[in-house]
């Protein structure tokens, strides 16, 4: 049975209570009533898919309480998200080809016929731990090792004498960061995927300011949101500088120790910070005062580069996937498909339904 809408203005739920992520051509969204994504095939229809999953704070209360649910939420989003960005990319079609046989290498024809769907798992998990390595190497320890050399050859051992390298390690983080999200921001692909992030701000934008959810509507909302995952990353970073930076006051001999330094800060101090960071997001999603718009501000101001602008095309996969999550995945599908075949008649009989089910 179909859900009702839900996106009336009277209707709109508490503020915090939608989020998403964008995909490759597509879009993911959560909501009180479940999530689902939206991706533009290449044909140019718009497939839902229901990606409904039990939280483990659901079997576990444990893992629901303030400051260990952001921890948790954290690891989940992290998998969940990382398999809706895989699965779009084989929803939306791009990793099609119509490259004949005869013209395929010896070396493709023989992944095709022997790994197939094994490879491109095996592939998708060697490229997951590789990106965290490299996150790891780029944002943990090359910071460290940074100060360290600039403080050995250039400061003469000033940092380390006034137990500055937190403070400094963590502002050379920033900086690294910045920098990274900037590069790759000129990628064409990477500039089309945040498009779609600033279609899933605007969409939440405009749904919670209790607007018709409508390609006009949305249009004229903000890309800037300060539940962002830009912006959750900055808290993180600022929180980790000013926890470092006291502990190290306290007790300096822990920067003495880079190792055992290092270990702390991963496995200690990340796992509170990001507890604290959550809480910090949620209650900023609510609440719109003078502190909260001080801390959210970094975060804002970089997605100035994480986001922009969408077209319309762009901005439609946004709302579908936000009325899929609120209504429900076969009844969006239902709409989309009946009005991409009235203004595609030819592709009607040519082009069978994609399926509408719930993710494993």
């Amino acid at each position: 049975m179909a859900k009702k809408e839900t996106n009336a203005p009277q209707s709109c739920p508490t503020l915090g209570a939608v989020g998403g992520q964008a995909l490759l051509e597509g879009v993911m969204m959560n909501s009180p009533n479940g999530s689902a994504m939206a991706v533009r095939h290449v044909s140019g229809r718009i497939i839902i898919k229901d990606k409904n999953f039990k939280h483990i704070r659901d079997k576990y209360k444990f893992f629901g309480l303030p400051f260990v649910r952001g921890i948790v939420n954290y690891i989940e989003s992290m998998i969940f998200g990382y398999n809706c960005l895989m699965e779009s990319a084989e929803l939306s079609g791009s990793m099609e080809t119509d490259m004949p046989e005869e013209e395929m290498s010896k070396l493709d024809k023989w992944l095709t016929d022997h790994m197939g769907p094994k490879f491109m798992a095996a592939l998708s998990v060697v490229s997951l731990v590789f990106g965290l390595a490299l996150s790891m190497g780029l944002f943990v320890y090359a910071p460290m090792l940074l100060v360290d050399l600039f403080d050995k050859y250039v400061t003469g051992g000033v940092l380390d004498a006034h137990n500055l390298h937190p403070l400094i390690e963590g502002v050379m983080r920033i900086l690294i960061l910045v920098a990274y999200m900037a590069i790759v921001s000129c990628q064409k692909d990477i500039k089309r995927t945040f498009k779609y992030h600033g279609a899933e701000h605007k969409s939440i934008a405009c749904y919670e300011s209790g607007m018709e959810l409508t390609v006009e509507n949305v249009r004229k909302c903000t890309r800037f949101h300060p539940r962002c995952g830009t912006s959750f990353i900055f808290i993180i970073l600022f929180i980790n500088i000013l926890i470092s930076s006291v502990l190290v006051l306290l007790f300096p001999a822990l920067d003495d120790v880079r190792l055992i330094w290092f270990v702390i800060k991963l496995f200690v101090i990340l796992p509170v910070v990001t507890g604290i960071s959550y809480e910090f997001l949620r209650y900023a999603g609510r609440h719109n005062n003078l502190f909260t718009k001080i801390a959210s501000a970094p975060g804002l101001w970089m997605q100035r580069i994480t986001t922009k602008e969408p077209e319309d095309d762009i901005i439609e996969v946004g709302i579908a996937s936000l009325q899929a999550a609120l209504n429900g995945a076969e009844v969006t599908q239902k709409a989309l498909d009946d009005a991409f075949y009235a203004a595609h008649p030819e592709l009607a009989t040519a082009t069978e339904s994609e399926p509408v089910h719930d993710a494993e």
